[in-house]
């Protein structure tokens, strides 16, 4: 089990090629044909601002077309560059950060949405209480997460083919800072952290290669349309959505630059230039159009 004492690891996909090496030619359009599908029927039809938690080289960032300001945050600062080479500033910032010490105000989001990512995180309440804070009242919150209880792992486990158990609530660890979670969990963690689950939604039941390669994305996606109707959290993906409990106000109102405050210190943050300064004298960087609080400057 994880020290909640100790800084958490963290999962950096700086300069990595992820996305020609897993998503661009890799045969998971079946995957992202769902998990495009289910964000449109888990989102609301519009809002302010979202925070998109892991964005990545911006996969999924077009589908949040209903929210008037989308920021995109991720601990690669080589991915957000070209999440922004590709879409822009008009309706988009750029937040090179840890999750773990979201560098915002309270409550100044009333959307967010962790899709692909939580499965890179050894201390979930200590994110998912990071994120609560950071949204209002109203909210809605996508979280996606890695199924433990999935139907393979479960045959895997029967047949003893596999050490770990499936049944069990603790996160498993198959290779290093990467999880698998049990369902329960995750909802026992997002109750504690203030948020209410509405709705639970199974995913990818098909993410089989003989499957992918026989039948074309757009006929499996409607396969899983289906399958996902029944319920069964026996999927390698779960999306939740979830509504807010607890007294966080309403910070939706502030302009763009508004938003952000000190990572280390919760505090104001002042500007000069292309520095984001606080009360301790602590700086940060503007560049290349992102904004840069995974390490202080100076």
């Amino acid at each position: 089990m994880v020290d909640m004492n100790e800084t958490p690891r963290i999962c950096d996909y700086e300069g990595s090629n992820y996305r020609t090496d897993f998503w661009e030619g890799r045969g998971r359009n079946y995957e992202d044909t769902v998990e495009r599908q289910v964000l449109r029927q888990l989102l609301p039809a519009h809002g302010k601002r979202l925070l998109e938690i892991g964005a990545g080289f911006g996969r999924l960032t077009e589908e949040y077309s209903n929210y008037e300001h989308v920021v995109l945050l991720d601990y690669s600062f080589s991915q957000l560059q070209y999440a922004r080479e590709q879409l822009g500033d008009e309706r988009y910032t750029y937040v090179a950060a840890d999750a773990y010490k979201l560098p915002f105000k309270q409550a100044v989001f009333d959307g967010a949405t962790m899709i692909r990512v939580l499965h890179h995180f050894e201390n979930v309440p200590s994110v998912l209480q990071g994120i609560r804070r950071i949204l209002s009242d109203d909210a809605c919150f996508v979280l996606e997460f890695a199924n433990k209880h999935n139907l393979k792992a479960m045959l895997r486990h029967t047949i003893g083919k596999q050490d770990w158990n499936p049944n069990t609530l603790e996160p498993v660890e198959f290779v290093e800072l990467n999880f698998n979670f049990h369902p329960d969990y995750i909802q026992q963690e997002l109750l504690q952290a203030d948020f209410s689950t509405q709705k639970r939604i199974p995913v990818s039941f098909f993410r089989l290669g003989f499957l992918k390669n026989s039948l074309p994305a757009t006929a499996l996606a409607s396969m899983d349309s289906v399958a996902q109707k029944s319920g069964w959290l026996i999927s390698p993906s779960v999306f939740t959505k979830n509504t807010m409990t607890g007294q966080y106000g309403n910070n939706i109102s502030l302009p763009r630059d508004a938003i952000f405050a000190s990572p280390e210190t919760g505090g104001e943050l002042k500007r000069e230039g292309d520095l984001l300064i606080d009360e301790q004298g602590t700086r940060w960087e503007i560049r290349d159009g992102i904004y840069d609080f995974k390490e202080p400057v100076g």
